[in-house]
């Protein structure tokens, strides 16, 4: 199951106590005090790694504790320290503070990680406290708590392409023929509630990463249908590759359902409006697609291409521009 979204308790382990010790040893007069410091508590540590796709497993699990450190003992035996819990999330995974609501991290690469609760340190045993005017102290101090807070985690695909659309443009299946993901295709809307990320590879060692994301419906920027939880994952993309169906099963008008769509990623704003966008019709085998393209053509000013996932028509052309606009934005510092 893809979950995006999840909130958890995590705490830092307690350091351990100090101990008040002293030597007792038969020949030893006057021995001295030996008690040892506490051992440090854990840390929570939040760790991007590549092979997690989703916050369900970390959700699942509601508080995250980890282990106090242990109490110093006599002879001067310092405390072990406890373990760190590693969280492992998804790259592109959001740390918010939730009672504060202030972003604390955006892990964005793989092995990125943050001390989200860090341990607390052990106490100091009474030996820590002997001085020259007091070589016989008795006190001891006890471990410093460890951090705690709540914590929202949310989840923003990381992806060079995006696709865009209504639901049921053809999005998944496009996405399926140029690479090796398998997403949800169907013949009825919302058939794709979440993203679903293919690699579409350029010889052996290049490539970009697509994602199909979740169709959308007017007043989507206002929480309408997906809404917010389709436009936050707009937001990581590079480029958009906006699909149009020519023949919408609701008779509708493709051009208006392009700008229904293209109105919502202005009003969301975010920097969605400044990315660039390649205009798609689909269904390039019949003839509708090429009076379509042309219409389109002229009310936006933009070049349009048509394709056919079913033929294969214009797909490497679609491939051969993203590429060479994802390495127009690179030699210009933008990606």
């Amino acid at each position: 199951m893809f979950v995006d979204r999840a909130v958890i308790f995590v705490k830092g382990g307690d350091g351990g106590s100090g101990c008040s010790s002293f030597r007792r040893e038969k020949y030893i007069p006057m021995g001295g005090p030996d008690g040892g410091d506490g051992g440090k508590g854990g840390s929570v540590i939040l760790i991007a790694m590549s092979d997690a796709d989703s916050l369900a497993e970390v959700g699942n699990k509601k508080h995250w504790r980890a282990e106090s450190g242990e109490k110093g003992g006599g002879s001067n035996c310092t405390g072990g320290d406890a373990k760190d819990i590693i969280i492992h999330v998804p790259p592109g995974t959001l740390v918010y503070d939730r009672d504060r609501g202030n972003l604390l991290k955006d892990l964005v690469a793989p092995g990125e990680k943050v001390i989200i609760a860090k341990g607390g340190k052990g106490g100091r045993g009474n030996r820590s406290f002997a001085t020259s005017i007091n070589r016989a102290p008795r006190i001891f101090s006890p471990g410093e708590t460890g951090e705690e807070r709540w914590l929202m985690l949310e989840l923003k695909a990381i992806a060079d392409v995006g696709l865009v659309g209504l639901p049921n443009a053809g999005k998944s299946t496009l996405l399926s023929r140029l690479s090796r993901a398998t997403p949800e295709i169907a013949n009825y809307p919302f058939t794709t509630k979440q993203p679903n990320l293919g690699m579409v590879l350029m010889g052996q060692n290049h490539g970009f990463v697509l994602a199909d994301l979740p169709g959308l419906i007017e007043g989507a920027s206002e929480g309408l249908g997906l809404g917010h939880e389709f436009l936050r994952h707009v937001e990581r993309t590079k480029v958009l590759v906006h699909l149009v169906e020519p023949l919408p099963m609701d008779e509708s008008d493709p051009i208006e359902n392009y700008k229904i769509v293209h109105k919502e990623l202005l009003l969301h704003g975010q920097g969605i409006e400044n990315k660039p966008e390649i205009i798609l019709i689909s269904k390039a085998e019949i003839p509708e697609s090429g009076k379509i393209r042309d219409r389109m053509e002229k009310e936006t000013g933009k070049k349009v291409m048509c394709i056919s996932s079913v033929t294969g028509q214009g797909l490497q052309t679609l491939v051969s521009q993203v590429v060479e606009t994802l390495g127009v934005l690179k030699s210009t510092g933008v990606a």
